[in-house]
């Protein structure tokens, strides 16, 4: 018989009723006993984010400039702005719908704080480095690479990449939905869950039409530019659409991807560089989900959003996502560091934000595929004539 594959957003679906469940009548050593694990996966979370930065970004930083040339630095850029326009959509979406759906004030602190209990115990693991300095090592060594002659590096970076990604598969992903039954448990301890459950409802279903509308408003351009309708586009993409919703990978999906890109009468030599490199740097989808995600938390704690506070966050998001395609959750996994650092992100705002983006990821990977088309539609236009 085939074996039948629990996926991670099953799991956590199931960990986030059983912690509501469990919530209203288990005893305090039960809760004390899931406080005790949250605090130290916690710390092991914290100590693995710069490592996962560092193994993540590195060689995807020396991939993409090893193959340098003005075809590259043409489709790396317009992803890059299609990321952080669809960020800045997103915030702005945000500001202007969530004040409405989130009218009132939830704390998110640990349910030990709220009903008065401690975990049994505690172990500090203090990171290597800061998240910053995790960034900026990584853009250097993985720049370094790059350029350099000798490829002792550049197996060392890919060597520690895959030790980090089979800790991520093998330790992190696991252990998350026990960690996020906890957060469930604590916070029906708490009596905040159905307000928090019900707000994210309303979150989800705005994520989802602004992806829709972000797709029309992506084709509309490369209709213009391409000097194509943009509805015939959205719909010669369609499976590429649906066999990202099945497969919730941008990697897996490329030959679709493709087939559907020349359908569009893209040139063979612009489709078959654009589509390939945009599954991995063009995450558009991604960026709209992390950052309405992001928002709405810090409006239920009643936070600053400012714009200066998150523009900063929408550029920097934009680059540390491009290690994320590789890995199962990878760009909230690449995400944490950023908002720990620059938005203040605990480790209970993290658990959620990896709920909330799991919820959603095959229709992010979706609108990150669909939107490769509208890319490749407009590199076509641009391109050189001898790339074509």
């Amino acid at each position: 018989m085939k074996k039948i594959k629990f996926g991670l957003l099953p799991r956590v679906i199931v960990a986030i009723l059983l912690g509501i469940a469990f919530g209203g009548f288990m005893p305090e050593w039960g809760i004390r006993t899931f406080i005790t694990f949250n605090e130290l996966f916690s710390q092991l979370l914290g100590f693995a984010i710069p490592l996962i930065i560092l193994g993540l970004v590195t060689p995807s930083i020396s991939d993409i400039g090893r193959s340098a040339g003005r075809m590259l630095a043409l489709t790396a850029l317009l992803a890059y702005v299609a990321t952080v326009v669809a960020g800045l959509a997103a915030y702005a979406t945000g500001v202007i719908t969530f004040p409405s759906l989130i009218s009132h004030e939830i704390e998110l602190n640990a349910a030990s704080e709220a009903v008065k209990l401690a975990p049994y115990f505690t172990i500090e693991i203090p990171p290597l480095m800061g998240v910053m300095t995790a960034l900026v090592l990584s853009f250097m060594t993985g720049l370094g690479i790059a350029y350099a002659e000798g490829d002792t590096l550049r197996r060392c970076a890919a060597e520690f990449r895959d030790i980090v990604v089979k800790s991520i598969e093998t330790v992190i992903l696991p252990l998350l939905p026990i960690y996020i039954f906890g957060m469930f448990l604590n916070m029906t301890a708490m009596g905040e869950v159905m307000r928090i459950v019900s707000v994210f409802i309303k979150i989800i279903g705005v994520i989802f039409l602004l992806h829709i509308v972000w797709l029309v408003a992506l084709y509309s351009v490369a209709g213009a530019v391409g000097r194509k309708n943009p509805f015939k586009m959205l719909a010669t993409m369609m499976p590429a659409y649906f066999t990202a919703l099945g497969t919730q990978s941008s990697a897996a999906t490329i030959p679709v991807t493709l087939a559907q890109t020349r359908k569009m009468g893209v040139s063979e030599g612009v489709a078959g560089f654009v589509i390939p490199l945009c599954a991995t740097i063009h995450l558009s989808g991604s960026m709209l989900k992390i950052v309405m995600c992001a928002l709405a938390l810090m409006m239920m704690q009643g936070l600053d959003y400012s714009f200066s506070q998150f523009i900063g966050f929408i550029f920097m998001l934009g680059i540390t996502m491009v290690a994320a395609p590789g890995v199962p959750g990878g760009a909230i996994m690449a995400a944490l560091g950023v908002l720990a650092s620059m938005l203040g992100f605990s480790p209970e705002d993290q658990a959620l934000m990896i709920s909330l983006y799991v919820a959603m990821d095959s229709f992010g990977t979706a609108c990150n595929v669909t939107g490769d088309g509208a890319l490749a539609v407009i590199m076509d236009k641009i391109a050189p004539q001898s790339q074509k």
